[in-house]
């Protein structure tokens, strides 16, 4: 029996510690093109406190990212989040 991908439905936010940290990057990527594809203009990555490596190796990628207008450390701190607007569909890059 084959493993068929799983469909998890888009959201506002993606809790990124179901994933190992080797995969994180391909499930954000991923989840940014969904939920810009869903309608989204602001996604919520959570990635955990912990020392911030993850939180760091995020951040650097969503820097130049062609589908990232922005983004900033989540105000809720006890989560360890970062919040990405979303460009416009329209926008070029």
């Amino acid at each position: 029996m084959e493993d068929e991908p799983v469909r998890v439905p888009i959201e506002n936010s993606i809790d990124l510690h179901a994933f190992a940290p080797r995969d994180v990057w391909s499930v954000v990527e991923e989840y940014l093109h969904a939920a810009r594809e869903a309608g989204f203009t602001e996604v919520r990555l959570i990635h955990g406190r912990g020392k911030g490596v993850q939180r760091a190796d995020i951040q650097r990628r969503l820097r130049d990212h062609s589908l990232v207008e922005r983004y900033w450390d989540a105000p809720e701190s006890r989560l360890g989040a970062t919040v990405c607007r979303l460009r416009d569909a329209d926008a070029r890059t």
